[in-house]
């Protein structure tokens, strides 16, 4: 007998006193020995999210921006912070081009991250910010064997980094690439954390780290000022939800699209056969348009909620899921693709009218404590190590998020002075009753938005456990018809598929193009977490 379940590589990671699950074991470890040392699920977040940003520093990190989504069981509720950064004050769209917005110094939002982590724990958390950063400085200072997928992105990302200074922070002194297993150090940002550690948020805020930061932004052409950073706070939200086959499912609310995700689901709730298989022909095909119809409501209506009206209700009332299934028929529609575009291929599927029904690179955790507290982040640089350039002396990397605002007079999601970005960051719960259940988020670009819903319907709707679910084969929808998928789906399957006029591009077995997914599942009848990791990353589920 199999030690796990027969379609996952793994064992489902278990623990009654907590459980933590993110991108890389050392980052996992970290978390665990707060858990271990009596902190709470806010605690072991900030001890997760600082020690990813020293042994994934291509993916997140202080310079960069994210959202949590949180579960506080005294209190037995949902709430979000929103971490998200915001444009600088001289941001006016006439500075940026297609290029300056995407890579170098001026695609850097104001960061959140760091904000967001602190207020986590002085919300709600109990230990000391010394403890808490203490993995990070450890594994910065004295260093930490790089894994292949280390060594792997700092590859991909070497043209990025090269015409900056920083790049000797990653880079050989002969400029190439660290191999796997060498020790990577990073003294300078062991010593922004022990700053940090002993001075608050207000020393990257106000203090001797913002300005390092804004005259090391300036000094590169950048539009940063200090006023930037003193006005910068998060925000405490609402999740937005709706009802789905008995489950509420939570998420971000907008500048994050995560409405497309509860969208593509109250569409699939009365559309699919979930007692067929999930790679059976005709659930594909309608799992594929129904996100199609997602993907294009949230291209002509997301953005900064203060500067564009978005229909919230109407886009996620099941009167317009209604009116959507209608659209889908047994032929593949033609979108214009995952983002704005002025230039929409003849034929493209048209946005809904919501308004008339009223009823990357990124990393993805969570966690939960032996007390039923859950916190759930998503955060990003963007692309690899986001802008390319880390400021001053500080070891910090910028991201460079100004690359989802558009630069079209016509896109709702247009760049411009202190606006949130939209973006496709968005971790989800689910509830019965409205007690926690269930916790999965994941990185991939605009793919997030498509995977997290696979998950989801894995889960609740096919019966998989939280590893398999992870495990089991994705697809992603692009532009046209075109779908990309894992080459584990059934030939047979992609055969019909493409028969039916889907144009079908074979990515690897296991591709991160389509995420790097970590999730959470709370037994009620035991009150025992499963944990989930991506094999597509170096993910690891500890429980505890």
């Amino acid at each position: 007998m199999s030690s796990h379940d027969k379609l996952s590589t793994r064992p489902v990671s278990m623990g009654s006193n907590g459980m933590v699950t993110s991108a890389h074991p050392l980052a996992s470890t970290a978390g665990i020995k707060i858990l271990t040392q009596g902190g709470n699920a806010f605690d072991a977040a900030v001890a997760v999210a600082s020690t990813l940003n020293v042994v994934e520093p291509y993916m997140s990190g202080i310079g960069g921006i994210g959202l949590a989504l949180v579960y506080i069981k005294k209190e037995n509720r949902f709430r979000c912070l929103n971490f998200s950064g915001n444009a600088p004050e001289n941001a006016v769209l006439e500075k940026f081009t297609p290029e300056n917005k995407s890579l170098g110094i001026l695609s850097s939002l104001i960061p959140g991250n760091l904000s967001g982590w602190l207020t986590l724990n002085e919300s709600y958390g109990t230990m000391d910010l010394d403890n808490l950063f203490s993995s990070a400085i450890n594994y910065a200072d004295n260093g930490f064997p790089l894994t292949y997928l280390n060594s792997q992105y700092i590859q991909k990302s070497k043209e990025r980094i090269s015409p900056f200074p920083s790049s000797s922070i990653l880079l050989n002194s002969d400029k190439s690439i660290p191999k796997p297993g060498s020790i990577l150090k990073m003294p300078q940002l062991a010593e922004s954390f022990r700053k940090i550690s002993r001075h608050g948020k207000d020393i990257f805020y106000k203090g001797e780290l913002a300005k390092q930061i804004v005259d090391g932004n300036n000094k590169l052409g950048g539009i940063f000022t200090l006023d930037d950073f003193s006005r910068y706070s998060p925000e405490w939200q609402d999740p937005i939800s709706i009802d789905y086959h008995g489950y509420k499912i939570l998420t971000t609310p907008p500048n994050s699209s995560g409405f497309q995700i509860l969208e593509t689901l109250q569409i699939l709730e009365n559309l699919m056969n979930f007692n067929d298989s999930p790679q059976q022909i005709n659930n594909l095909h309608k799992y594929i348009e129904s996100v199609k119809l997602a993907t294009t409501d949230r291209i002509k209506y997301a953005g900064d909620p203060d500067y564009v009206k978005i229909p919230l209700s109407g886009l996620l009332s099941k009167e317009y899921a209604k009116i959507q299934r209608k659209r889908i028929d047994d032929k593949p529609s033609i979108v214009s693709g995952e983002h704005f575009s002025n230039n929409i291929p003849i034929g493209s599927l048209l946005p809904g009218s919501p308004e008339n029904y009223s009823s990357g690179m990124t990393t993805h955790f969570a966690i939960a404590d032996k007390e039923g507290n859950v916190v759930s982040i998503t955060q990003t640089l963007g692309g690899g190590f986001g802008c390319g350039a880390a400021m001053g002396e500080t070891g910090i990397f910028l991201n460079n998020m100004a690359s989802w605002f558009d630069i079209s007079e016509n896109s709702p999601n247009k760049i411009g002075p202190n606006k949130k970005v939209d973006f496709v960051v968005a971790p989800v719960h689910v509830a019965k009753d409205n007690q926690f259940i269930l916790s999965i988020g994941t990185p991939g670009s605009w793919g997030i938005l498509q995977t997290t819903p696979q998950i989801i319907t894995n889960i609740l709707n096919y019966g998989m456990n939280i590893q398999e679910a992870i495990e089991s084969p994705r697809f992603k929808v692009l532009s046209n018809k075109h779908v990309q998928m894992e080459n584990r789906f059934k030939d047979d399957c992609i055969k019909k598929l493409m028969k039916s006029g889907h144009s079908v591009e074979i990515i690897d077995d296991w591709s991160p193009i389509v995420g790097g997914a970590q999730g959470i599942k709370l037994d009620k009848e035991t009150n025992v977490f499963y944990g989930g990791a991506d094999p597509r990353r170096d993910g690891v589920a500890i429980g505890w």
